[in-house]
């Protein structure tokens, strides 16, 4: 058992808490594994009501997954344990949207990539005034995966394309708009909701701690939003961008110059796939995923953005309209017997 995420049964909940506030809780394999095993512990277990879970310090619920390690193998063309933990991980996403019982998860400060994947496909999502939710994996060359795609085509409007393309940080009222999380609850009242949900059990406890949502920094955009984003492939939404004058349209414009057009190209047909549940979105982004690190961008990206630091990837394509439908198409086929598969959850 991992010392990353402490898990445990109180009263009436099994509760899962990520232990690594110094690192932004980021997830690790084994913190993954360890959190499938006790999905499945409590599953049938009938002392347990519900699950909740949350992450220690005051910065982050889960910042995303522990990449470091996956770039260093991956620079020594070494891509099984990439391709592993990404297939554990994504069942064990699949386990949470899937589970028969309540999930409650608290989202506070940072919630990204990895931690979308951990806190945004149970049953409740907690969000209070320092959430930031965000997929900015477009940045280093990646899609947004563990299930971030399903999440995404459902948004209203053109909310999945602009959030899933330029990685921008939802808000809590954001986060409610967009489908990523359902209430929200100001943080000083989370310690008494969690102590009353192990205590009891009931998850209609939650109800009476809910406040009235803020005003959405996002919903004044939608209008724009919706404008360029609905553009049929990247190199036009971008050409609507630049066609603009208002200071979003600019802004944005600058955000998408930074990321991995081929990756933004497939993050696209990704979500106006529409997948039609959590498991087609999870096996179309493994396809993806798969074959990131030693045909696409994902490794360049993480040395330029977190092991170098130097924010000056050298991306495969030098622009949107440069890459290769049939490429495109060759990173998002099927793997055939490397496909991702659910048997465990079975």
């Amino acid at each position: 058992m991992t010392e990353d995420v402490y898990i445990r049964i109180e009263g009436r909940a099994g509760r899962i808490t990520l232990t690594r506030p110094k690192a932004l809780n980021a997830l690790s394999h084994e913190m993954a594994l360890a959190i499938a095993q006790a999905l499945k512990d409590w599953q049938d277990d009938p002392a347990v009501a519900l699950v909740m879970i949350d992450g220690e310090g005051e910065r982050a619920f889960c910042a995303g997954g522990d990449i470091a390690e996956l770039y260093r193998q991956g620079t020594e063309g070494i891509f099984g344990p990439a391709r592993q933990f990404w297939s554990d991980e994504y069942r064990m996403n699949a386990h949470f949207a899937e589970y028969p019982k309540p999930v409650v998860s608290f989202l506070h400060g940072f919630v990204m990539g990895g931690g979308v994947g951990l806190g945004c496909h149970g049953s409740h999502r907690i969000v209070g005034d320092s959430s930031r939710i965000a997929m900015p994996e477009c940045g280093i060359g990646l899609i947004p995966d563990v299930g971030g795609t399903y999440l995404l085509s459902k948004a209203p409007g053109q909310l999945g394309p602009y959030f899933g393309l330029t990685g921008a940080r939802m808000t809590a009222p954001d986060a409610i708009a967009a489908g990523f999380a359902d209430a929200y609850i100001p943080e000083d009242r989370w310690d008494a909701l969690k102590t009353l949900l192990a205590d009891t059990g009931d998850i209609t406890a939650i109800d009476s701690h809910i406040a009235p949502l803020p005003d959405s920094p996002v919903a004044p955009l939608q209008d724009q939003i919706d404008q360029h984003f609905s553009a049929d492939n990247v190199p036009a939404i971008l050409d609507s961008l630049a066609a603009a004058t208002s200071d979003f349209a600019q802004n944005t414009l600058k955000t998408l110059g930074h990321h991995a057009p081929m990756a933004m190209c497939a993050t696209l047909a990704l979500i106006r796939m529409a997948p039609k549940d959590i498991r087609e979105a999870l096996t179309n982004e493994y396809r993806y995923t798969y074959r990131a690190p030693e045909e696409g961008d994902f490794l360049e990206g993480i040395r330029a953005q977190i092991i170098e630091k130097d924010r000056n990837p050298n991306w495969h394509h030098a622009s949107a309209d440069e890459v290769p439908t049939e490429q495109l198409q060759a990173m998002l086929a099927p793997l055939g017997d490397n496909d991702l598969t659910f048997a465990s959850l079975l």
